[in-house]
């Protein structure tokens, strides 16, 4: 099914935490995303496991890659 209105289409959650950590570091990141799983001993694994669980973080994650050209172009 093609989602040509979906710019995040074919992008994993962990493709885009990854960058999003590479590019501002966990600490920045928990500054602009307050969740503890940024915040209290981050990691890939617990972060993707909260994320995956609870979309109205997820959409933070997502909306902050979106947001950041550098990488949004960097990944497509």
């Amino acid at each position: 099914m093609q989602q040509p209105n979906n710019p995040l289409h074919g992008k994993t959650l962990e493709a885009i935490l990854n960058a999003l950590v590479a590019h501002y570091g966990w600490p920045e990141l928990a500054e602009r995303i307050r969740i503890n799983c940024f915040i209290s001993d981050p990691s890939i694994k617990s972060s993707l496991k909260f994320l995956r669980k609870t979309p109205w973080a997820r959409k933070k994650v997502e909306d902050l890659y979106e947001s950041t050209p550098s990488l949004f172009t960097e990944i497509q």
